[in-house]
């Protein structure tokens, strides 16, 4: 589960980005436009593609070919931009999600890649080299699938929303319906769900591609708490940047600072902070690779461990 910490913070900042509503058209169309080339670039890097945020939003944006690059690697670029706007055709009109979404988007990732698998359930047995996990068999896919809908159809609207998208998330890996593509099918379904509740989505980062591995790998004995609040701190900080763009006069105690700055606000060191951030113990967003905080978090957290002991 999200700890209560963490959801706190993703709940209180959703109420706020719903303060605004309606939100500036042309703001949110250029929020759009940056989370479509970072979702894009970091859900492929993840996966191996070696363009770079650059050179994918030039082959999306211009239909630049980049030398030294593969063509798959141009198709996966083209093909997730793809996926991210029927997603958003969805929510825009309002459509039911079925099995046959998920069908749709994978055959969306892989078009032209492999139009054989494109769009279809695999027909053979796989291992994920360096997982715990295996995969079921094949023959099970349809019934794992089916199950999985009946599962979303019923928990959709009796929990929180942040929640349910990492328990999708993890739902979809676990069952590897795919012979390829799973983990782009998985984030861009769980992506959806956040954008029909309101959410921006959540972008898993390149940078955090081990970590990310690591708590899968912890989720298939049990353990599904890491990768809970993993995907719990993606969703916050997509939050976090729409908020920073729509409030240009924010109060300072809300306004992110780097944690060398948030030592000022508190007795303990640069290193104990990006401990905390880590740890989840105190409300942080990592923005390329570095960890920022808040001035209210650094105060939230003080609070809470006078309150403990």
């Amino acid at each position: 589960m999200i700890s209560k910490l963490l959801l706190r913070s993703i709940l209180g900042k959703k109420r706020e980005l719903d303060s605004h509503r309606p939100l500036n058209k042309s703001i949110v169309k250029k929020l759009e436009e940056e989370f479509s080339i970072a979702w894009t670039y970091n859900s492929n890097a993840i996966e191996g593609n070696t363009l770079s945020l650059q050179e994918t939003e030039m082959v999306i944006n211009s239909g630049i070919t980049v030398g030294g690059k593969t063509v798959n690697e141009h198709l996966e670029a083209i093909n997730h931009k793809k996926g991210i706007d029927f997603i958003r055709s969805i929510v825009l009109k309002k459509e039911k999600i079925t099995e046959k979404t998920i069908l749709k988007l994978h055959e969306y990732i892989l078009g032209s890649i492999d139009d054989y698998s494109a769009g279809n359930y695999r027909r053979e047995n796989v291992r994920i080299i360096g997982a715990h996990h295996i995969p079921p068999q094949a023959i099970k896919i349809p019934r794992l699938m089916d199950e999985f809908m009946e599962w979303f159809y019923q928990n959709e609207y009796n929990g929180n929303v942040s929640q349910f998208a990492s328990d999708i998330h993890y739902k979809l890996v676990m069952i590897h319906p795919f012979i390829d593509g799973n983990g782009r099918v998985a984030r861009l379904f769980m992506n959806l769900i956040l954008l029909k509740h309101g959410f921006p989505p959540a972008i898993i980062l390149k940078v955090d591609r081990k970590r990310y591995y690591r708590v899968l790998n912890e989720a298939n004995p049990g353990n599904k708490d890491p990768l809970d609040n993993f995907v719990g701190r993606s969703i916050e900080r997509s939050l976090i940047i729409y908020l920073n763009t729509i409030e240009p006069d924010q109060k300072e105690e809300k306004m992110f600072i780097n944690l060398r700055d948030a030592t000022k606000y508190c007795d303990y060191s640069q290193e104990y902070l990006s401990l905390l951030a880590r740890k989840g113990k105190i409300a942080a967003v990592k923005i390329n690779r570095n960890w920022m905080t808040t001035k209210e978090a650094i105060e939230e957290y003080i609070k809470s461990v006078k309150s403990i002991g």
